[in-house]
């Protein structure tokens, strides 16, 4: 039989899996801190973290530490950006209701092939999206956040003879196979980011501190991100471990 203690500790060195009940709740206290006023430099103050840190704890049961907290604010932070990009767009309604993103199918899979990132907002919506819009009125993190979009962009040709023509559709060519060369590029890239990798980590059950911990610095390499994201899923805990082990061994 697990003692408090013992309990206490599965709580604050496992993440469970981020609800849209979780979500909210960490939305509103930062939001509350914001309005209260206890930011400095356009960031939260550490009194202000401190603060949801705890109340987060208290009215959820679910131990986690700032700096976890304050990865998932950073989440929100871009999905907050894809939103808006997306709401720009005239064919793309919002339903504050339900948190949805509303559009015709064939909107939204024109929309997703540019920006792979609005995937995800495309399955779950943004249900702290009025909330996200008053805190990052007041409160910025770096600079802006945006989704990575690959846009085609029609080469304009011209009338042209003999030699002239036949050097204008070489370069045409050689224009569009860079342009399909750094559209895959990026969508790899997108498809294994650092938020992707983040997503998945929060989505794991009975990951150690300090492996989540070690697992970020293991995220800052591109080959590391990919191989993870690439895993079955029931060994992707195995596997951070083992990395988190070799990292600390040669340190």
């Amino acid at each position: 039989m697990a003692t408090p203690n013992s309990n206490e500790a599965q709580n604050h060195y496992h993440h469970p899996e981020w609800t849209s009940l979780s979500t909210k709740l960490l939305a509103n206290l930062i939001l509350d801190q914001v309005r209260k006023g206890n930011t400095v430099n356009n960031s939260l103050t550490n009194k202000a973290w401190n603060f949801i840190t705890n109340e987060f704890y208290t009215r959820s049961g679910i131990k986690h530490d700032r700096e976890h907290l304050k990865n998932r604010f950073a989440l929100l932070r871009r999905e907050f950006s894809v939103v808006k990009l997306i709401l720009s767009r005239d064919n793309f309604v919002f339903d504050e209701s339900t948190g949805c993103i509303i559009a015709a199918d064939e909107a939204w899979d024109q929309y997703v092939k540019e920006c792979p990132d609005a995937e995800a907002v495309r399955r779950g919506g943004c249900p702290v999206y009025k909330q996200l819009s008053q805190i990052f009125a007041v409160v910025h993190l770096e600079e802006p956040v945006l989704p990575q979009c690959s846009y085609e962009v029609t080469p304009k040709r011209r009338p042209s003879r003999g030699v002239e023509a036949a050097i204008a559709n070489a370069i045409a060519e050689m224009a569009a196979a860079s342009r399909q060369r750094t559209s895959a590029l990026t969508q790899m890239r997108s498809r294994f980011s650092l938020a992707e990798c983040i997503r998945v980590l929060d989505g794991i059950n009975g990951v150690a501190e300090s492996v989540y911990f070690a697992a970020l610095e293991i995220f800052n390499n591109p080959s590391a991100r990919e191989t993870f994201l690439s895993l079955r899923s029931d060994l992707r805990l195995a596997w951070l471990q083992w990395k988190s082990n070799a990292v600390s061994s040669t340190t």
